[in-house]
């Protein structure tokens, strides 16, 4: 196996070190994002919630994740096309979360660094569609591209049933984060057009 590229190492390192912090200190009042009506929103919020985990099992998943697309991705592009492409993906699932808090009502803080990693499961499902791998569940080797469609698929699903206390529809904001700023990269609408 090769090494773990420097960037995806750090930001595996800084979330497990912040997530055992948490657990000694309370970072969840000041770093969590809060819905916009809660009283408690921060503008800071947008990065750092992806930063905080809710549990164990959060946290290791999150980190497999990162270490499983993340570290070829990085390899791909190097780190500050890839820190700038994961950054789009945290934008933009707190984005959609924000205004998912605001329709829905709730006054719950979301945590999780589960945005950015829809948005490099997307990135590998586009560059890699064909490249085979064996997900912990299902325990089927899938091509990426139908990897990606089938966990899209079940986020929409399991948002729209309004499942559980899991921030489906900022995963979803992730993937739509990371595709567009794929779409902005090669020229392609919304961004222009790659005929001159």
């Amino acid at each position: 196996m090769p090494p773990i590229p420097t960037l995806t190492k750090n930001l595996m390192l800084a979330c497990t070190a912040i997530f055992f912090l948490q657990q000694i200190v309370f970072l969840q009042g000041l770093f969590a994002l809060y819905p916009l009506a809660s009283g408690n929103f921060m503008p800071w919020q947008i990065v750092t919630y992806a930063f905080l985990h809710g549990g164990i099992g959060h946290l290791f998943f999150n980190m497999l994740g990162l270490w499983m697309f993340g570290s070829e991705l990085e390899r791909l592009w190097g780190a500050k096309r890839y820190a700038a492409f994961l950054l789009a993906g945290v934008l933009a699932a707190a984005l959609t979360q924000l205004i998912f808090t605001a329709i829905s009502g709730s006054r719950v803080p979301t945590v999780g660094a589960s945005g950015g990693l829809f948005a490099l499961l997307l990135a590998f499902g586009m560059l890699f569609p064909n490249r085979v791998i064996m997900p912990l569940f299902p325990p089927i080797p899938m091509k990426a591209r139908t990897f990606v469609i089938v966990f899209g698929t079940l986020e929409l699903v399991l948002g729209l049933m309004d499942t559980g206390s899991v921030a489906h529809f900022a995963h979803l904001g992730g993937m739509v984060g990371g595709f567009l700023m794929i779409r902005y990269w090669r020229r392609q609408p919304p961004f222009g057009s790659r005929r001159r």
